[in-house]
């Protein structure tokens, strides 16, 4: 079977803005000029090129509308994600659909279990659908207490024909998202698994032993109309597994403008030959004008990528990557430091953080263009795996993805160029060794 190849992109464009930027609000597409005036009052800066540029950029890969009206919200680590996942589905009065790679039978698995099937004996529809290799550790009795309490429950891609559809082994669902009622979506990189219980402790000052090596991860909170897009997603992943059709609910309430910011929705998917946030995120860094900062839990770039990376040093621009001293796969540990000469050599900064497991996927570009999600910064994520990701337009979200930025540097290591050149000969076989399977991994 020959690999996939990821999608081409061309080269920039000298020009600044799309002609006619399409902007959904909660009652319904914007004229242009409405959605061309908001657009403006997101880039407060004297010199309004910066957004025009990735604007200019997000139209060209993709008609698909911005969605304005919206309320995002940052969710550092596990902690402050689930506090929110669990006061939003206690609070559910119609539905709760959840999508996630893993969802493990630990405490916190035990809590949202117990949670579910309280709020579906209340009435209230709970749809869960899980990857079969990210959850393959737990057992069939944990899904079978929640289908016996009247869960929907749906595996994505089961690998063994007994237990559904056996899908691609490679094709997996790394997507999380919880929606409840339509009106709220919590989405980003951090799994159900008592991993993430403690917290990273990173920016503490006081750093506790028992959470030193807590997981370092982000979610973001969403109210408004982008909802509908999560739950669109959730929907159409669902529907491309045999499972039983969904419970009629309400599932898209009308939803009414609920903040400022703009956003759109990215749900890539290896059935889809676009791979548009793989084209998102190359285009807002070769479009870079000022900074280009990344939090990136697995990375093993390819050649447009690094290119488009090194580049952007080279004219100037303020490069960082904060990535992992440490990681739960030594082969996309040392995949991704057989780069960093490469990358080092061009300008580029590289922090590692040593203090908690990196499993961040997050990104700032320019202080407008923000990201986060689950998709990682290599081949399987762009390639195999069905991702999601919010991309958010604004100065305000852009400041706060960078003060959270800034408070991972802090807690990093700088890697220095002439030291890292001086690594062993151990270490440069584990890079040489583990960059044959990139493609893999």
């Amino acid at each position: 079977m020959a690999c996939a190849g990821l999608p081409e992109l061309g080269k920039p464009t000298p020009h600044l803005r799309p002609e006619s930027p399409r902007v959904l609000g909660a009652r319904g597409e914007l004229s242009e000029a409405r959605g061309e005036a908001l657009l403006e009052r997101q880039d407060r800066k004297d010199e309004p090129t910066l957004l025009d540029r990735h604007l200019a950029t997000m139209q060209r890969i993709s008609n698909t509308p911005l969605v304005a009206g919206n309320d995002a919200r940052l969710l550092v680590d596990g902690p402050a994600s689930y506090d929110v996942i669990f006061r939003a589905i206690g609070a559910a009065r119609d539905h709760v659909n959840i999508e996630t790679y893993i969802l493990e039978g630990d405490e916190v698995g035990e809590k949202l279990s117990a949670l579910l099937v309280e709020k579906q004996s209340q009435g209230v529809q709970v749809n869960l659908l899980y990857d079969a290799v990210g959850s393959i550790g737990t057992s069939a009795a944990f899904f079978d207490r929640l289908k016996a309490a009247g869960v929907q429950v749906c595996e994505f891609n089961p690998l063994l024909p007994a237990r559904g559809r056996a899908g691609d082994p490679n094709q997996r669902d790394h997507r999380k998202q919880v929606v409840v009622d339509g009106r709220v979506a919590v989405s980003g990189g951090i799994n159900f698994s008592s991993v993430y219980s403690s917290g990273s402790a990173v920016g503490r000052r006081k750093k506790p032993a028992s959470v030193d090596r807590g997981w370092r991860d982000t979610n973001v909170e969403l109210h408004g109309p982008a909802v509908a897009q999560f739950q669109e997603l959730f929907i159409a992943s669902w529907q491309k597994q045999s499972c039983a059709p969904l419970v009629g609910r309400d599932y898209f309430p009308t939803l009414s403008n609920a903040g400022d910011k703009v956003v759109r929705v990215v749900g890539s998917s290896s059935d889809d030959e676009r791979g548009l946030m793989y084209l998102a995120l190359l285009s807002a860094i070769r479009e870079s004008r000022q900074s280009v900062y990344i939090t990136m839990a697995y990375f093993v770039p390819d050649p447009e990528i690094r290119s488009a990376l090194a580049d952007a040093a080279r004219r100037g621009v303020d490069v960082v990557l904060i990535l992992p001293g440490f990681s739960d796969s030594w082969v996309v540990l040392h995949a991704g430091r057989s780069h960093y000469e490469e990358l080092l050599s061009a300008g580029v900064q590289i922090y590692e953080l040593r203090g908690a497991l990196l499993h961040a996927k997050t990104a700032v570009i320019d202080g407008v263009w923000s990201t986060v999600g689950s998709t990682n910064l290599d081949w399987r994520s762009f390639l195999h795996n069905d991702e999601l990701n919010t991309i958010v337009l604004g100065e305000d979200f852009g400041r706060a993805t960078g003060a959270m930025f800034d408070t991972d540097r802090r807690d990093a290591t700088r890697v220095d160029l002439a030291r890292w050149q001086e690594r062993g000969v151990g270490d440069r076989l584990k890079e040489r060794a583990a960059r044959l399977f990139a493609y893999w991994l």
